[in-house]
């Protein structure tokens, strides 16, 4: 067994203002704090010195899609580009580089580049005219492809509209370019070649590098495929897995039936095969869509298109009933909720999963929590509901500004993302990041639920800044509230006999400027005990 001992300001999580001095680790747990961590110092195989940082339990994300992000870096990285002109550009230079490859495939393109979010597949074919692309938008709800894609997945003017989506169209009816959620995305997606097995355990690798030098140890991967269950058990094998990870099935409204075995089955397997760092405890829900491309369900029209609420993934009883028979199997429920109509949907399906099972450990969670009709917030905490956010979003960003508020209209709009008021309510908090629909950097967010501000500073007084969370609020929802959602409880704070899953920051994020939270650096992360991340400035630390 070695001995680590950290040196300096040391958050606890047990209690606001309730530091330690000093944390002594043995065999990846937690051995002691203070000063009997410090007595340990002259005979520890390492000692840290935080110095003017702060160690603390280390980030989780809450809801975001490691494989996905990791697939990212395979492809055109369209990520944050300011211009259609760029994101053409990127995509003609990538294929250029790639000449062998049979598809373009890359995300996440923003959205908010074209008016109404509407894209053209012209535009890609000036740039590709002989090989399909297929741009996913950063929300993962929308696709842009080019006139090849199209045409291979048989889409044309003759194309009825899926159930659940929506195909843009020109004016005399042929497609834009622009597919909107699961069935439409779907049609040009199924075409898609598969990746190999290589390919997913390798974006499994890359993902964990990038969480670790985040300051991440535990995440929910929020939409699981069965192919996607393989990568992360092949990854568990090859030890390519640097980061605990509950993978979260995602249930199908047309088949979940069927899926009940299987994802059962799915569940013991990984129990057996994926060793400590891997579970799939979690079956995910879709209840609906994103403001942003209009289909979010919502419980009164939006105003630019008056006929619709939306575009509900299930139909509310539907929904409640795969609930009821999911959670029935003791599985916990993760539901992808943005609009009003969606949020309180969720709320129904989870209640009637309480009053009709037998009481357990639920823990459901409704993550993204956009807009909540006032009246439904006082029933999260009755009903024990984690409200997971991804704190980054609550700032009025183009994708508001130009794109989710003329949708919704300013009353509304001010209803979004109500972190406050549910934490003085008394309910559970988790932050996630939904990368690589947004950044995987914890920091960021927690920077954003303090200020309420973009990082330029707009505006000034907050937005919506009743809403706006205190810095250690924050951070507990970014490690306590995360630990509590995946039923970690000996993760809740850090205290003897604690896994030992931990990162040093550069400065303490309750000192600095709200408005500074974000440039402190992750200076190491520890998962039980074993360095996944170093910086240059800790890899050679004093050693006894």
């Amino acid at each position: 067994m070695t001995t680590l001992v950290f040196l300096g300001p040391t958050r606890t999580g047990s209690h606001p203002g309730h530091d330690a001095t000093a944390l002594a680790v043995r065999d990846g747990r937690v051995l002691a704090l203070g000063d009997e961590a410090r007595a340990l110092a002259t005979t520890a195989d390492e000692v840290v010195d935080i110095g003017d940082g702060l160690l603390m339990a280390a980030f989780g994300d809450g809801h975001a899609h490691p494989l996905l992000g990791g697939l990212e870096s395979f492809g055109p990285q369209i990520k944050e580009l300011a211009s259609i002109t760029a994101v053409v550009s990127e995509v003609a230079r990538w294929a250029e580089e790639h000449p062998r490859a049979e598809w373009i495939v890359g995300a996440s393109y923003d959205p908010a580049l074209a008016p109404d979010g509407e894209f053209d597949a012209r535009w890609l074919d000036a740039a590709v005219p002989d090989r399909p692309v297929v741009l996913r938008a950063h929300d993962y709800h929308t696709v842009w492809c080019n006139t090849e894609a199209l045409r291979r997945a048989g889409v044309s003017e003759r194309t009825p509209e899926p159930r659940l989506g929506r195909i843009v169209r020109r004016p005399d009816g042929t497609p834009l370019g622009t597919l909107r959620e699961w069935h439409a995305c779907d049609l040009v997606l199924d075409q898609v070649p598969s990746r190999a097995t290589d390919d997913l355990v390798e974006a499994v690798r890359r993902a964990g590098h990038a969480y670790a030098r985040a300051g991440i140890t535990w995440v929910q991967d929020a939409w699981v495929e069965p192919e996607m269950a393989d990568a992360y058990l092949a990854a568990a094998r090859r030890d390519a897995l640097a980061f605990r990870v509950d993978l979260a099935q995602r249930a199908d409204p047309d088949r979940w039936r069927a899926q009940l075995k299987p994802f059962a089955e799915t569940r013991a397997r990984v129990a057996a095969e994926g060793g400590e760092l891997l579970t799939a405890r979690t079956v995910k829900f879709f209840s609906d869509g994103v403001v942003e491309g209009g289909t979010a369900a919502m419980l009164a029209p939006y105003l630019d298109a008056p006929h619709s609420c939306g575009m509900p993934v299930w139909e509310p009883r539907a929904l409640a009933d795969a609930v009821r028979a999911f959670d029935a199997l003791g599985f916990r429920t993760h539901i992808h909720a943005i609009g009003d109509a969606g949020v309180r949907a969720s709320l129904d399906a989870i209640e009637s999963a309480i009053d009709a099972n037998p009481a357990w450990d639920r823990r459901p969670v409704i993550t993204h929590v956009q807009v909540v009709d006032p009246a439904d917030l006082p029933r999260f905490a009755p009903l024990g509901v984690i409200a997971n956010f991804e704190p980054l979003w609550a700032q009025p960003d183009p994708l508001q500004t130009e794109l989710s508020v003329p949708r919704i209209g300013a009353r509304r709009a001010a209803l979004q993302y109500p972190m406050g008021e549910l934490a003085r309510d008394g309910v559970r908090l988790s932050f996630g990041s939904d990368w690589p629909v947004s950044s995987h950097v914890p920091l960021e967010g927690i920077q954003v639920a303090v200020t309420r501000r973009t990082f330029t500073g707009e505006p000034e007084e907050g937005w919506i800044p009743h809403q706006r969370l205190t810095v250690e609020q924050a951070l507990t929802a970014a490690t306590t509230g995360v630990a509590h959602q995946a039923g970690a409880d000996d993760r809740l704070h850090l205290a003897p006999g604690a896994p030992a899953d931990l990162v040093l920051l550069s400065a303490d994020p309750r000192a600095v400027d709200p408005m500074a939270i974000r440039h402190a650096r992750v200076l190491g992360t520890w998962l039980g005990g074993r360095p996944t991340y170093r910086a240059a400035a800790t890899r050679a630390p004093r050693a006894r």
